[in-house]
């Protein structure tokens, strides 16, 4: 017997680019996720980030990102400046400082760079902040309330944001962030003070990401895009003052599976001889006719991706493989069956017990793993039923012989 292992390794270059065209000035960021199967936590079945996060989650609150799960990145490229000046205790939120992300979860495609296979990734974006920059006087202090320094008005964040205790100021800059919940609507303040002009560049968020179930992918790489719109009333609205000077922001998704799969036949496990139950020695010592001739190969395997199970034969009856007689050319069919170890069922969702193996591949056109099986034990079933074991023992003391190939093979 032999075996195929399929493991196809793509890597995904990362980066971030400023495009510029005639009718839209659009932002990237490249967002990537790989699966590697660890045999030292085989239920943990989910893509690892592997998308370099900013300072915000890397330095300043990395314990609240690792709570919620939150991953953030920096767009040094991007810059709103306003249009007018700010007005002081501004009646209408959308003639100051105000963000509106989009914060609720949001589909996008993507797809094998090779088989064309769709899945789903899911985005949100949950937590906002950078750098902006007021006129001078007044200055950061134009942000004090009656009874609240200018620090409390951006380290304590407005509802429906969440505040993070993240602030760093200068005379008229000041970095911060906050946290944006699902769904969660416009977060602003308001100055006491007039402003000349207020600018916020240097845009740093946080973002959560659902990746599909890597265990029913395919081994490769996995691209797509998911598109938000920068400005008034788009995606990312920052009110009727402050304007992008970019109006799409892009975010590429690259997906890289790396499955394993491997199957280990112990030493000699490619010879099989059928014999009966118990051995020879009740047919030669009291002529008792065997009930069949058979054998079990044991086999560990290794696998987190689905896969199919094929047959090829040296000779052939009907759809299963054939022994034949060396002396005389008389043929007879041999059964084979698989077993698989728990965690790999067929597609049905069922067990593989005593599965046969037929050369036309049905039943195990595709086994489907529910989680990592690491180096666990398999059983290949062969047989020749009584009525053939019957005419092999009317020939006496002859040799039946024949070549079995059987594939594990994750190219589905």
């Amino acid at each position: 017997m032999r075996r195929i292992s399929t493991l196809i390794t793509q890597l995904g270059a990362a980066g971030a680019a400023l495009l510029c065209s005639s009718t839209a000035l659009a932002l990237t960021q490249d967002i990537t996720a790989v699966f590697t199967p660890d045999p030292g936590n085989p239920f943990v079945n989910t893509f690892r980030n592997t998308t370099p996060v900013s300072s915000i989650c890397q330095s300043h609150i990395p314990s609240q990102c690792k709570a919620l799960n939150l991953f953030s990145l920096r767009i040094p490229a991007f810059d709103a400046l306003s249009n007018a000046p700010i007005q002081a205790n501004h009646e209408d939120e959308r003639q100051g400082f105000m963000v509106q992300v989009p914060s609720s979860w949001r589909d996008a495609q993507v797809t094998h760079t090779r088989t064309g296979e769709v899945e789903t990734v899911q985005m949100r974006i949950a937590g906002f902040g950078g750098l902006w920059q007021v006129s001078y006087p007044p200055g950061v202090s134009g942000w004090a309330q009656p009874g609240f320094f200018w620090t409390t008005q951006w380290l304590r964040a407005p509802s429906p944001c969440v505040s993070t205790g993240h602030l760093a100021a200068g005379r008229q800059t000041a970095t911060y962030f906050w946290i944006v919940p699902e769904g969660a609507g416009v977060c602003s303040r308001k100055p006491s003070q007039d402003l000349d002009y207020m600018r916020i560049y240097q845009m740093e968020y946080a973002y959560e990401i659902r990746t599909p179930n890597p265990l029913g992918m395919s081994s490769g790489e996995y691209t797509g895009s998911l598109t938000y719109t920068l400005g008034p009333r788009g995606d990312y609205d920052f009110g009727d003052v402050l304007i992008p000077t970019d109006n799409q922001l892009t975010f590429n998704f690259n997906l890289e599976v790396q499955h394993q799969l491997q199957v280990e036949v112990p030493p000699g496990g490619n010879r099989v001889e059928l014999v009966p139950q118990g051995g020879w020695q009740a047919w030669v010592n009291q002529g008792r006719k065997p009930a069949r001739l058979f054998r079990d190969q044991t086999f560990n395997i290794s696998a987190s991706s689905r896969f199919k199970m094929q047959m090829t034969c040296e000779r052939v009856i009907g759809d299963t493989c054939a022994l034949r007689n060396t002396s005389d050319g008389h043929e007879v069919p041999v059964d084979v069956a698989v077993s698989l170890p728990h965690g790999l069922n067929r597609e049905d969702g069922a067990g593989v017990i005593r599965q046969p193996l037929l050369l036309s591949g049905v039943g195990t056109e595709m086994l489907q793993p529910t989680f990592y099986v690491n180096r666990r034990p398999g059983t290949l079933h062969f047989e020749v039923k009584k009525e053939y074991a019957d005419q092999m023992l009317e020939r006496g003391g002859t040799t039946y012989a024949g070549q079995v190939t059987v594939v594990w093979d994750s190219e589905l």
